[in-house]
């Protein structure tokens, strides 16, 4: 080895140590020393945040920026969840809740009991599928308890006690399945329009919204159900027998046939015009959940007597012609016991008198929903420019 290459040689290795120095240095001024044995990640590390616009939490992830007591600082680096990509709303979610992703979103319920403990999943071994609703009070316990019976466990029992008795009821095993609500002098449209809302039903295939007072010795609730498949009834009634006078022709009972859709009537200028045709009474209806989710939104809050009602629910199948009818193979006794209207009162004339301004108030509320009917539908055509504006006329007939 001659000097030359012996000079390059320490001359390349003290250029390395210069640099490894200097290097050195400028790490060790940038990033002060501090014992690795001492060396912690505390939680800066993954902290949480909360986005002021959407009240969202989330991770945030942290980097270091000094080291002061042998323990690192850390400075926030996070995503920003305020930015607008990030913000949900989803139009297609039900009113006042498009901020929440749907697959949070229950819009619909049900009646289902379910227990105080063990695996939600497990709470229901059979599901009704229908849902049937009486207005009761305790003098006609005994008939409803006979009525009750005629629905299998595929029904949900609803019970609404308009006398306010409610514990009394506890002596029939099937009781403790039922659902009781009770309010004093509150009438069956009254509850149903508050307690029966579509999406509180909608796991229910039929809703029947009965009477007390009817007799079932020749009625099955299944077996009604599978004819109402049968025929595609969206809206129907067993057939009636009674011993005082019908109402309507069109709700007796036929002997010669499993259900009808049409009668002769007197009150019927036409026969192919209501309650001749597409009409059932109020008394006993059965609803399909699609058709109950029309009829719930024309029942009004104030009119809880029902008056007219049934002349208007034809509007909510179509046609109507074809998806209302009166089953006649499954029929029911109208025993015409008139327990609501004399609301418990003992005195022959006090429940005269309450029996009149009952009377007196279902007229008033008929002739209210006609006229609040036909204004509204007045007001739809007006605004189509499909009749004169000082026409008079209407679509919709009542008696």
């Amino acid at each position: 080895m001659n000097f030359r290459e012996l000079n390059s040689g320490s001359m390349s290795s003290t250029l390395t140590a210069i640099i490894a120095a200097i290097l050195g240095f400028l790490l060790g001024t940038n990033f002060p020393a501090c014992s690795l044995s001492k060396f912690q990640i505390r939680s800066q590390f993954f902290s949480y945040g909360r986005d002021a616009n959407s009240s969202m939490y989330f991770p945030i992830y942290n980097s270091c920026t000094s080291c002061e007591n042998n323990t690192f600082t850390f400075s926030s680096s996070t995503t920003n969840f305020s930015d607008d990509k990030y913000k949900i709303f989803v139009p297609s979610n039900p009113k006042g809740v498009e901020t929440l992703a749907p697959g949070i979103v229950v819009s619909e319920s049900d009646l289902y009991l379910h227990r105080l403990w063990g695996d939600p999943n497990e709470d229901l071994p059979i599901k009704s599928k229908y849902l049937v609703a009486f207005a009761v009070s305790l003098k006609q316990k005994d008939n409803v308890n006979a009525a009750v019976q005629k629905f299998s466990e595929n029904f949900t029992i609803l019970l609404f006690h308009y006398d306010g008795h409610m514990n009394e009821w506890d002596e029939f095993e099937w009781s403790t399945r039922a659902i009781h609500v009770g309010t004093r002098g509150q009438t069956k449209w009254w509850y149903a329009k508050r307690f029966l809302h579509p999406d509180i039903v909608a796991s229910y295939e039929y809703i029947f919204i009965w009477d007390e007072d009817l007799g079932v010795e020749h009625f099955d609730a299944e077996q009604y159900i599978k004819l109402v498949k049968k025929y595609g009834l969206e809206i129907s009634q067993p057939a009636i027998e009674s011993s005082k006078d019908f109402a309507y022709q069109i709700t007796k009972r036929r002997t010669d046939t499993e259900f009808h859709k049409k009668a002769e009537d007197r009150k019927c200028p036409d026969p192919n015009e209501t309650p001749c045709t597409e009409f059932i009474e109020i008394m006993a209806p059965v609803f399909s959940k699609d058709a109950w989710r029309c009829v719930w939104h024309i029942i009004q809050n104030d009119l809880i007597h029902g008056w007219g009602l049934d002349f208007t629910l034809k509007k909510c199948v179509e046609p109507a012609s074809e998806k209302m009818g009166i089953v006649d193979a499954q029929w029911i006794f109208h025993h015409a016991v008139t327990t609501l209207r004399d609301q418990g009162e003992e005195d022959p004339g006090k429940r005269t008198a309450t029996a009149k301004g009952i009377a007196d108030r279902c007229y008033l509320e008929l002739g209210t929903f006609k006229e609040r009917w036909h204004q509204a539908e007045r007001s739809y055509y007006k605004m189509k420019g499909l009749i004169p504006l000082n026409s008079t006329a209407t679509f919709t007939h009542f008696p």
